[in-house]
């Protein structure tokens, strides 16, 4: 049930007229959930077959949600406790380990933080560690069928 969202999200955007320059909006928005492997979920896409734009959604996702502090349901996570968490997902090919690097090494999470998280959310990263993490050889699962 929970992973029906994205089936809705899918059904509802395709549906839209989009103007050239945004007709692509479907497929990153509906690829915040898909993992290199193809195990993700809504289409269970394989890395090769997503795009970029659609891997940077994932890590945004991610990120988000372990940062906010708008969910009942769980208490925010501090920059280096989401930070570590990203860097495991790096580990096992759940989010892009290049575009991890680069989200690291460009501090678009800092900039994030100091723009909306809270005070005390905010502590140091080990960046070095993050970029030091190697990703676990992929073993492609079979994509399921479109």
């Amino acid at each position: 049930i929970m992973n029906d969202h994205m089936v809705h999200t899918v059904n509802m955007l395709e549906s839209m007229p989009w103007p050239k320059h945004l007709r692509r909006v479907p497929e990153y928005a509906c690829g915040h959930h898909e993992k290199m492997d193809g195990t993700g979920y809504p289409k269970g896409l394989l890395a090769g077959t997503m795009s970029i734009p659609a891997r940077m959604m994932a890590i945004a996702d991610v990120f988000e949600a372990l940062t906010a502090a708008d969910r009942p349901y769980k208490k925010p996570k501090t920059l280096s406790e989401s930070m570590k968490i990203i860097g495991m997902f790096k580990k096992t090919n759940h989010l892009d380990p290049e575009l991890v690097d680069f989200f690291v090494t460009s501090k678009v999470y800092r900039k994030f933080a100091e723009m909306f998280l809270n005070e005390e959310q905010i502590d140091d990263v080990d960046e070095e560690a993050i970029l030091a993490i190697k990703p676990e050889p992929m073993v492609m699962k079979k994509a399921k069928a479109g």
